[in-house]
């Protein structure tokens, strides 16, 4: 792996792809655990979600179905903390026991609106939240991630579904903002 540069940023190498895969191995085995006796539905929040969402479902052994919805509350490489809903839920899931699954979660300001949605709007058994990755150092909401495959510091992370303005998301490793030197 060897450092890339996205837009006017550079990025340096954080995660290996065969890393991420273990981590995500680990986590799936977790969920499995807890719902091993039922069939949740996995709710992917677009577009961040879609690598490890897609390699979630490869590792968990379960019954399952899927959904999806799409939020926004970044630009750029920051926080908006408005939090947009671009796309509707696609499944029904009133009394199912639903996962949300979170490619990251830094302030948790995303989260809590999806909490507040589904209390509102869905209703559903349980509604509990499976991340790849958590900003423990940041994230200071009043509810529990259930699931972390990795915490990491409160460092900007790009690839494997991540992105900065849109680009990166393909990178199949995970790469972190290169502190103090910007490309002009």
């Amino acid at each position: 792996m060897e450092s890339i540069t996205i837009h006017d940023k550079n990025f340096v190498p954080y995660l290996k792809h065969d890393e991420i895969q273990e981590l995500i191995k680990n986590l799936a085995e977790k969920v499995y655990e807890d719902y091993k006796d039922e069939t949740p539905i996995f709710v992917g929040v677009l577009n961040g979600v879609i690598m490890f969402f897609s390699d979630f479902l490869k590792y968990y052994k379960g019954k399952c179905e899927i959904a999806f919805l799409q939020v926004s509350s970044y630009s750029g490489t920051q926080s908006t903390g408005i939090v947009y809903k671009k796309m509707d839920l696609t499944k029904d899931v009133v009394d199912r026991h639903i996962v949300l699954m979170e490619d990251i979660v830094d302030t948790g300001n995303t989260l809590e609106n999806l909490f507040e949605y589904f209390k509102n709007t869905q209703r559903p058994k349980s509604l509990k939240v499976a991340s790849l990755l958590l900003k423990p150092d940041v994230f200071q909401k009043d509810f529990t991630i259930d699931y972390v495959a990795k915490e990491i510091p409160n460092k900007f992370v790009l690839g494997y579904g991540l992105d900065y303005d849109e680009l990166g998301r393909n990178l199949p490793d995970l790469y972190q903002l290169e502190e103090g030197r910007i490309n002009h």
